[in-house]
């Protein structure tokens, strides 16, 4: 029951920060607190060390994938020539390890805060939020498809 109240309160949250234009990413962010928060159970001692250390990896994963958006956007395959496709697969393919790198610091880092269990529970919990807000974007995307002539 806990559980079902606490997706309906997620969903309204999710609806009502979807639809306003400011501060989106400042709600989903709070979403997630909230949902990860909820989801692996933490106390207040475990909260105090778990939150600077994911905060940290979200932010270094934001900027990591920034610099990489960045770099997608510089290439212009209509002229690219052999030689700078295989410079940008190996920059894709150094992109890809840095992330799974980042992960396992995470992972790594956080033992020190909370239970491995738990660490497992975030995996899942992150995972989960993630499809549920893709959910609710094309339900919305829908709905609003339906609303337009």
């Amino acid at each position: 029951m806990k559980k079902t109240i606490l997706t309906l309160i997620v969903c309204i949250i999710t609806l009502t920060a979807f639809s306003q234009n400011k501060g989106k990413r400042e709600r989903f962010k709070a979403l997630k607190i909230a949902y990860i928060t909820e989801r692996l159970e933490l106390n207040e001692t475990e909260a105090q060390k778990f939150w600077p250390i994911y905060n940290a990896y979200e932010k270094e994963k934001d900027m990591l994938r920034h610099t990489e958006k960045e770099k997608r956007r510089n290439i212009k395959l209509e002229s690219l020539t052999e030689t700078e496709a295989k410079t940008a697969l190996k920059d894709f393919i150094a992109f890809e390890k840095e992330q799974h790198n980042l992960k396992a610091d995470l992972f790594e880092s956080l033992l020190t805060a909370i239970p491995a269990k738990k660490i497992i529970l975030l995996k899942i919990a992150e995972e989960q939020f993630k499809r549920q807000m893709l959910e609710e974007f094309q339900k919305r995307k829908e709905k609003h498809k339906k609303n337009t002539p």
